[in-house]
């Protein structure tokens, strides 16, 4: 049976009533993670006139009881504005807040990783700790089905899709570019995109960032990311393994540095980073142990390795580090739909403070 979608409207439309002009009106789409630790929400308030700092937006609150983050007897969260974003949908003067999530009695809700990873990160302000972060996605058809594959079958094998050109290889283009410059316009610190080595695969990079920063920008890009793939009526999926069998997975390879490791002989710091794969995953490691199995580019999930130049290690160094004894390291152990922040916190936490990272309760 033929259901309605996205896609069939008519965009058109929409845009006569877009240019109508809004008075002195500023609206700011709140934009929070639910309860499942990886889902974005987010809705829109008029405010009289236009922020010019993210201290002056009021905090708003929401049912959480359709987010999974409350019960239906005592339903109201707080969104509490952290970060503020232009918006590139409908433009300034309005914004896109991100904003942390608080429960009734004003404690952070228990998945506002947030909270816990700015404490982390001002323990250690003083190691300047910088990250980066690489987020492939795959772009799927409203059926499921990744977007431009054929109806009843498979495209040709991997090979010729990583970086490539043309109908037969890159597919979806128009996606990402439009994602790029929604980004860049709303502000957010993307340096970069490529085609990757599944067809129908993307990756944007974010960063770098120092402290805090990188969780908010990654995860304000997935919001424009998911609301331009509505636009076209598709799909931006951040399954770790989208498609079962001879094709890659998709990850959120992590770029770290601290001052430490950025100065003269920094390598020997970067050699002693330990390692916590199991902190990154909500599910107990259960999303990464289909993507982490020792082929398709990826280390195995039960063996730790480390190398220069290495893509199928837990630790990649690039080489110009390994010459230069100093700069970062590339934990490529965390995985498409990872919680930013809780990966930058594990990557501080353990580092940095000595302590064991927070583990995660389903």
């Amino acid at each position: 049976m033929a259901t309605s979608a996205s896609s069939n409207l008519n965009k058109g439309i929409k845009q006569m009533y877009m240019a109508l002009p809004q008075g002195e009106k500023t609206l700011a789409m709140y934009v929070w993670m639910d309860g499942t630790g990886e889902g974005l929400r987010c809705k829109t308030r008029t405010l009289d006139c236009e922020p010019k700092c993210v201290e002056e937006l009021l905090e708003c609150n929401f049912d959480g009881s359709s987010t999974f983050q409350s019960e239906g007897s005592n339903s109201d969260m707080y969104l509490l504005p952290v970060a503020m974003f232009h918006d590139p949908f409908c433009k300034d003067p309005n914004k896109l807040v991100f904003c942390e999530v608080f429960k009734y009695n004003q404690k952070p809700a228990e998945t506002n990783l947030r909270h816990t990873c700015k404490r982390i990160m001002g323990m250690v302000s003083n190691q300047h700790p910088c990250f980066g972060m690489e987020q492939e996605y795959t772009l799927m058809g409203t059926d499921g089905h990744p977007f431009g594959w054929p109806s009843n079958g498979f495209p040709g094998p991997q090979g010729p899709y990583y970086c490539g050109v043309g109908a037969d290889k890159a597919y979806g283009r128009d996606i990402v570019e439009a994602h790029y410059r929604a980004c860049l316009y709303a502000g957010v610190k993307i340096t970069g995109t490529n085609a990757e080595v599944m067809p129908a695969q993307w990756e944007f990079q974010i960063g770098p960032f120092e402290g805090i920063h990188m969780g908010d920008h990654l995860l304000v890009a997935r919001l424009i990311l998911h609301h331009v793939c509505e636009d076209f009526g598709v799909i931006a999926a951040f399954d770790p393994k989208p498609i079962p069998g001879n094709w890659n997975s998709a990850g959120c390879h992590t770029d770290f540095s601290t001052k430490a490791m950025r100065e003269e002989n920094g390598l020997k710091y970067i050699e002693e980073h330990q390692y916590h794969i199991h902190a990154y995953d909500p599910k107990g490691g259960l999303d990464n142990a289909r993507r982490l199995t020792g082929f398709h580019e990826t280390s195995n999930i039960n063996d730790f390795s480390a190398g220069v130049a290495n893509l199928i290690a837990s630790i990649r160094i690039p080489r110009s580090v390994g010459q230069e004894k100093r700069g970062y390291f590339e934990d490529q152990c965390p995985f498409a739909n990872c919680n930013p922040l809780a990966v930058t916190e594990a990557i501080v936490h353990l580092n940095e403070t000595g302590d064991e990272p927070f583990r995660y309760k389903n």
